[in-house]
């Protein structure tokens, strides 16, 4: 069985900077696709940042230059926010598709609340 579990989240001010992590526990044979969303009250949840393996990084254009997606050996993925603004407020989740035993499947973490102040 998979889990992911996230972490990171907090109150900041605007302006300042947190680092989201997400690791993945299990049977991990290999990480194809990992991503960050998030969902901000009375909006669908969006896209922030997105890289697969051996593809290319895609971020949303609203944290282009300021966020950063990455990833190490150990199956924890992280999402770097600097420059950080009120409306980045939200719930953040990450999305990490997994090939394992069971084949090649999508896992979401449990949600990490960021909340930046003005």
């Amino acid at each position: 069985q998979v889990q992911l579990v996230e972490s990171g989240g907090g109150l900041v001010q605007a302006g300042g900077s947190l680092r989201l992590s997400c690791a993945a526990s299990g049977t991990i044979f290999s990480i194809n696709a990992m991503g960050w969303y998030r969902q901000a009250p009375g909006t669908p949840r969006e896209l922030v940042a997105a890289s697969t393996s051996g593809g290319p990084t895609n971020y949303a254009d609203s944290v282009k230059g300021r966020f950063t997606i990455s990833r190490d050996a150990k199956n924890t993925v992280y999402l770097q926010m600097n420059s950080l603004k009120p409306e980045d407020t939200a719930v953040y989740y990450c999305k990490i598709t997994i090939t394992n035993w069971r084949g090649r499947n999508e896992y979401w973490g449990q949600g990490t609340q960021v909340t930046v102040s003005s």
